[in-house]
């Protein structure tokens, strides 16, 4: 029987993860049934949500077993097919293993087009990623013309988009990052306005006065942690805050007490709303529509950090939590046709 590589979680990290927290085991290759295919990985997504799917904790998405193999968003390519919907040689993406092959069924797997892009932007900016940008900003921030964007870690995926959207939408943009290669791209390529490296930035506070010196409207928070804290008694009135992520705080032991927030919404009367794409999944098509529009026309960049070999995806999610990664981080698992 052929055979296939796969990533396991060997133990549940403490603190930030390790090597010794991952294993690669050769499995046999699985074989569809009735509805299924046989998917080979082409690209593997790797994203700090995964970070909290580690830990033997409730959350908003069910954590992995020790033992078993870990979940990632793939782009693949469909090797064997016992379902109407798909052939051989269709591209899909969906939610599948860690694994260099794995069987879905045809239900929960989407067709790609390469005519939108390339197929990795299926996993980026013509993805969840996209998506997630897209109905946050929109639905949640609801920017104006004029209203003033901040978007923390600018330079990541969604932070990426977030920002071009609010600019498309007459906004003045501002973004955090951690190194100055990403302030650069983020303001002379995708014309923020403003954005502050967080890491050289002895005063965030006074970065941030600079930075918006008419308030804030809206804030995109991908981080949470201090720049979150620069952020808040900075809230103009009916604010809106779209909290995405809290990556400063994922690898954290225990959860650190910081400023108290609650009392600034009374004077403010801003709103703080989760985001969830899944609370989306009804209007995904809308979303990638008008994303895809916009990149066509070179209104909205985007820019892939790809990590080259099946073996090499620990680290590149590690990869994640040192700020490696400029746009969308990707592992390139195998070519198409091959």
């Amino acid at each position: 029987m052929a055979e296939t590589r796969q990533w396991q979680l060997a133990s549940r990290p403490v603190g930030e993860p390790t090597m010794e927290n991952f294993e690669l085991v050769t499995v046999d290759r699985p074989e569809p049934g009735h509805g299924e295919v046989l998917v080979k990985t082409l690209y593997q997504s790797v994203d700090p949500y995964m970070r909290g799917r580690m830990r033997d904790a409730e959350s908003y998405a069910e954590p992995w077993e020790v033992g078993d193999p870990m979940k990632a968003g793939v782009v693949g390519e469909v090797v064997e097919s016992n379902a109407a919907r798909f052939d051989e040689g269709d591209v899909v993406t969906g939610d599948l293993l860690w694994a260099e092959h794995a069987v879905a069924d045809a239900d929960e797997l989407q067709r790609v087009n390469p005519e939108l892009g390339p197929v990795s932007t299926a996993l980026g900016v013509l993805g969840m990623p996209g998506v997630t940008a897209y109905w946050g900003l929109l639905d949640i921030g609801d920017p104006s013309p004029g209203d003033t964007v901040v978007v923390s870690a600018a330079a990541g995926a969604v932070g990426s988009v977030v920002g071009q959207l609010a600019r498309l939408n007459g906004a003045r943009v501002v973004g955090t990052a951690g190194s100055d290669e990403k302030i650069d791209w983020l303001t002379d390529d995708l014309g923020f306005d403003a954005a502050i490296n967080y890491k050289t930035t002895d005063d965030l506070s006074s970065a941030m006065d600079e930075a918006c010196p008419d308030g804030i409207d809206v804030y995109f928070d991908n981080v949470g942690g201090p720049i979150t804290d620069a952020v808040w008694p900075r809230l103009n009135e009916h604010a809106r805050v779209a909290v995405c992520g809290q990556i400063a705080l994922y690898n954290e032991t225990s959860v650190p007490t910081g400023p108290r927030k609650l009392a600034q919404l009374i004077q403010t009367r801003a709103k703080v709303e989760g985001l969830l794409v899944s609370d989306y999944e009804n209007r995904w098509g809308e979303a990638l529509e008008r994303l895809s529009k916009f990149v066509r026309n070179d209104e909205i960049r985007y820019r892939e950090n790809v990590v080259e070999g099946f073996e090499n995806a620990p680290d590149a999610f590690l990869g994640l939590f040192e700020g490696e990664n400029i746009g969308k981080q990707l592992v390139k698992v195998a070519e198409r046709g091959e």
